[in-house]
């Protein structure tokens, strides 16, 4: 039985690992519109906002989401570069439930009145609502269901 934890990140929509599968270079470096990002752009900005939460990396944070590099400035090379940030994003979701194994872990605090689990619960949030632009990137592409 998943913990709750595991239901808010793995979620009440489709797997994650569905999401990000089958996709061609072209797909995920495509933009259906002006104002989209690519599912490319899309995946790198929450892995690397999940990288800058669970780590609790103050200078990546500075180097780039204070910097105000939030999204890739080019697109993959190659589907290996792709594949390879899909990788990343998975063992991130682990690092991130691994911090809920212990109730000291995610009552510390990490900020002034913010505790781990209140990052965990707002990283859950950003996590679906990037994965869901991404099912609606793909559903305009004719790429889903995957």
């Amino acid at each position: 039985m998943k913990t709750r934890w595991e239901h808010l990140f793995h979620g009440e929509f489709a797997d994650r690992r569905r999401i990000l599968s089958g996709l061609t270079l072209e797909q995920v470096t495509a933009r259906p519109s002006a104002q989209s990002h690519s599912i490319y752009d899309e995946l790198w900005h929450a892995a690397l906002w999940q990288t800058i939460m669970v780590s609790r990396d103050e200078e990546l944070y500075e180097r780039t989401w204070q910097a105000g590099l939030r999204y890739p400035e080019r697109p993959p090379a190659d589907l290996a570069e792709w594949n390879a940030l899909v990788e990343d994003f998975q063992a991130g979701l682990e690092r991130a439930l691994a911090w809920t194994t212990a109730p000291e872990r995610l009552n510390a605090e990490v900020n002034p009145g913010e505790t781990m689990a209140d990052i965990l619960r707002g990283l859950a949030v950003h996590n679906a609502y990037h994965l869901g632009k991404i099912v609606a990137l793909r559903q305009a592409m004719d790429a889903w269901p995957a």
